[in-house]
């Protein structure tokens, strides 16, 4: 092999490298905290996606903190979950209207306990339109809480700047009318409250269907394999492996 020909192996070796060590430089995203008071946590974990995070004080689990998901593409944004009271909502709207200069296109509570839609007064108060599975407005009538104004059955596809998201529900699990979140540009899932995080235990199970948990959560992994990111209602976000621990912990054994 003459030195001409080596030269340009080398050459060409060296930009394949280079292309690859790129490609997994982009592929990486390092979260990084945007907002903290005493109130609301805010945290970037994807190029366009934030987790909120705000408490709500329980009897059996002590202060809890709830997980919330914000997404946006160009100056338009849409939010899976409020804070969990109005204070706390207000102040992740004032905080995305003033740093990510973002319209709220929606909010979309996941099911209808206070942790996903105990803020939605103050985006009702700010003309900010809510989106919710119609059981899940059955529900909050019946509960007396504050109700979601639009309805949907089965799933919801919203424009937010040129991409879009998906809310969809695929079963019962949590509640009878639990959904979660899909935005494809960052390939992340919010599982809300029917997803757990690894090493959690089943937590609150007044108004669960644990017979059909682990089959819901199984549709939901069948229906995105090649899922980057899952972020549950509470405690750490993380990969697929959230949706297969929590398909063995609600596994019913024969």
């Amino acid at each position: 092999m003459n030195t001409t020909i080596k030269t340009l192996l080398v050459f060409v070796i060296l930009i394949t490298n280079f292309k690859d060590g790129v490609s997994q430089k982009r592929a990486i995203f390092n979260s990084k905290l945007v907002y903290r008071s005493k109130n609301l946590v805010v945290t970037q974990i994807a190029p366009n996606s934030f987790l909120h995070t705000s408490y709500k004080q329980t009897n059996d689990f002590g202060n809890v903190p709830c997980n919330g998901l914000l997404v946006r593409n160009s100056s338009e944004a849409i939010i899976f979950d409020t804070p969990t009271n109005n204070e706390s909502a207000n102040e992740l709207i004032q905080w995305i209207k003033k740093f990510l200069h973002c319209k709220i296109n929606a909010i979309i509570p996941t099911h209808f306990h206070d942790d996903c839609l105990g803020g939605l007064k103050a985006f009702h108060d700010s003309d900010i339109p809510s989106y919710a599975y119609f059981k899940t407005i059955e529900l909050a009538i019946k509960d007396s809480a504050v109700v979601p104004k639009n309805s949907f059955n089965d799933s919801l596809i919203l424009k937010i700047g040129s991409k879009f998201i998906v809310a969809k529900f695929f079963g019962e699990g949590h509640t009878k009318d639990n959904i979660v979140g899909y935005f494809p540009s960052d390939n992340i899932l919010f599982g809300g409250c029917l997803i757990k995080e690894l090493e959690a235990g089943k937590g609150y199970l007044g108004d669960a269907n644990i017979a059909d948990w682990s089959s819901t959560v199984e549709k939901v992994k069948s229906q995105y394999p090649t899922i980057k990111i899952v972020v549950p209602g509470h405690g750490d976000y993380g990969n697929e492996k959230l949706l297969n621990y929590t398909i063995q912990l609600f596994k019913i054994q024969k």
